[in-house]
């Protein structure tokens, strides 16, 4: 049987086998930079105020990229690892890296120096960027690698709190970067005359070296080729919400060096003229001062951020009429969680306007985006992650293991596999998990369990691999979770499952942080909120949903820095919790 696959309903767009640096930043206009005038501003300082227009991220990057070149000897397809909080720096650091053709990893700027160990070396990494507050870390990792401290000084540019170079005050550096090379040294001493040059094939090389979560193992390197990001921003670009009212001024809080931060945050917004307001990271009172202070019209979020919107008493101390839509990815977003923010925020608005709460779908592997919900569909298609981008095919597999692969009949649910000339080049030196990911005919296997309606719109139905198979029914534990959150003493929650010998099935278990945890100091205090949970949420969802496997309260869910539950985390938990005893001695017998 013919596999059934689905186009995108928009036309394709054109896919550029270039640079991303050529890109983003080439014209033959000299009053240009891209599409854009030169003098218009690209990224902004949130806590100083400090601006970089385009012109200058184009100059900062080349003269970079020469001192990489001659002071560094960093050579074409040398590897440079990132690993810094989100600052005016950080672009330039990358686009510096990329002019000088080199490839970048980026870490997660909360890493420990064995986690951080395990990333350099795997990446192939030589120079590395850090923030002040990141040097402890990196010395701690080249020491457990064997180098000295004058060997590590060799490898380590520093990305100072300081912006002087960019036209700030300057701010004397702290004491850890002492004897450090710091970006501003790297400045002024000339410019490369033009990007090293990836054209045709060559824009099948791999440029970004992302590192998936590792919620199911030890983390993937993604390698990501100049291909995939300039046909990913592309396909984006006439599905991406735009401001009714004037230019769009885009609120930056996800981390950098997450793919769906580095690729909607960093290069998306040159490509269409937007200004990023850059925030080292969220703070819910400088969130929602930002947006007050820069008229924000929209922000890329993740669920958590919309929690926080939802409870936070000081959100009525803030005029956030301005903002036009809060984007949400990297997790599932519940629609019940959607209309609670919407009506909340709605009802203290001084222009009457609408706020857009949408969501998209995507992956490192898929560099991210592949999905996007559009403005007129956010209430008619609430809860969906939106239709499929130009340039890209999707399938919807039930049983993908074999030769003959069997597609979902139309409106039912299937493994989500996505084709198209953004889908990664593969796992960085890991070609078993490449060939069990990407089939021979280029499809890539998401391992997200998808429904696509009569109308071309997605709805994730979960992870694969995380469905809870109770009694031969399947159990979304992102349903469950959208539900919990609707709980007004539930301030966030997680479901996983967990196995019963008794019951011979797997039975949904939640953890839940309460709204108010003063309420709950003693144990017995917490196994009553429990119970009581466990008993609202029957008047809620079907029998087979009901959390027979019981809820945990818990000070906060494990997650990582994009938002994704670390599920992994909570089912070892739960095998501590669970030692000697089955999960099903607690239930209250109930037919089905």
């Amino acid at each position: 049987m013919a596999p059934k696959i689905y186009k995108s309903p928009f036309p394709d767009v054109p896919v550029h086998n270039r640079s991303v640096f050529t890109h983003l930043f080439s014209s033959t206009d000299p009053s240009r930079v891209g599409e854009w005038p030169a003098s218009s501003l690209a990224y902004v300082d949130a806590p100083t105020g400090t601006t970089l227009t385009r012109a200058q991220v184009k100059s900062f990057s080349l003269q970079l990229a020469r001192s990489l070149q001659t002071k560094l000897q960093a050579r074409r397809g040398d590897t440079v690892l990132i690993y810094s909080q989100n600052s005016l720096s950080w672009p330039i650091a990358l686009f510096g890296s990329v002019a000088a053709g080199l490839r970048c990893t980026l870490a997660n700027s909360a890493y420990n120096a064995r986690e951080l160990a395990f990333q350099y070396t795997d990446s192939g990494a030589k120079i590395l960027y850090t923030s002040e507050e990141g040097i402890p870390v990196v010395l701690e990792m080249f020491k457990g690698l064997g180098l000295s401290l004058e060997e590590a000084r060799q490898r380590i540019i520093v990305l100072t709190t300081s912006l002087h170079w960019a036209g700030d005050a300057y701010v004397p550096i702290g004491k850890d970067a002492k004897g450090f090379t710091i970006l501003a040294d790297l400045l002024g001493h000339g410019a490369l005359a033009h990007e090293e040059k990836f054209d045709g094939d060559l824009a099948n090389e791999t440029v970004y070296l992302c590192y998936s979560s590792g919620t199911t193992g030890k983390p993937k390197g993604v390698e990501t080729t100049h291909r995939n990001i300039t046909a990913v921003i592309g396909q984006v670009r006439p599905v991406f919400p735009k401001s009714d009212s004037g230019p769009d001024r885009m609120l930056g809080i996800l981390p950098f060096y997450h793919i769906y931060g580095a690729v909607k945050l960093v290069h998306f917004p040159l490509l269409v003229g937007t200004t990023v307001y850059i925030m080292p990271r969220f703070d819910p009172i400088q969130f929602l001062a930002n947006i007050q202070k820069y008229k924000i019209t929209n922000s890329l979020i993740v669920p958590p951020v919309l929690v926080v919107l939802s409870r936070l008493p000081q959100v009525d101390e803030y005029d956030l009429s301005s903002l036009d839509v809060l984007f949400s990815g990297a997790a599932p977003l519940g629609a019940a969680l959607t209309k609670q923010v919407k009506k909340r925020l709605e009802s203290k608005r001084k222009n009457g306007k609408p706020l857009y709460i949408l969501q998209g779908y995507g992956l490192t592997e898929t560099s991210p985006t592949t999905h996007l919900l559009e403005k007129p569909d956010c209430i008619r298609k609430i809860g969906s992650t939106g239709i499929l981008l130009p340039n890209l095919e999707a399938r919807l597999v039930i049983d993908g293991e074999g030769e003959g692969n069997i597609d979902a009949e139309e409106g039912q649910p299937g493994e989500l596999w996505i084709r198209g000339p953004s889908v990664m080049k593969g796992y960085h030196n890991n070609p078993s998990a490449t060939k069990d990911s990407i089939t021979h005919d280029g499809w890539f296997k998401t391992g997200d369990i998808a429904i696509r309606d009569p109308e071309g719109f997605y709805s994730i139905v979960d992870r694969r691999k995380e469905l809870i198979k109770y009694k031969g029914f399947q159990v979304p534990p992102a349903e469950l979770e959208s539900v919990l959150l609707t709980h007004p003493e539930i301030a966030d929650t997680a479901v996983i499952g967990v196995d019963s010998a008794k019951e011979a099935t797997e039975l949904p278990r939640a953890y839940v942080v309460p709204g108010r945890p003063e309420l709950l100091k003693t144990e017995g205090q917490k196994a009553a909120f429990a119970k009581g949970v466990q008993k609202w949420i029957e008047s809620k969802v079907a029998r087979h949903k009901f959390l027979r496997g019981g809820v945990v309260v818990i000070d906060a869910i494990p997650k990582s820095a994009a938002g994704k539950i670390l599920r992994r985390e909570l089912r070892e938990a739960a095998k501590k919790e669970l030692a000697g005893r089955d999960p099903a001695d607690d239930i209250v017998k109930t037919k089905l």
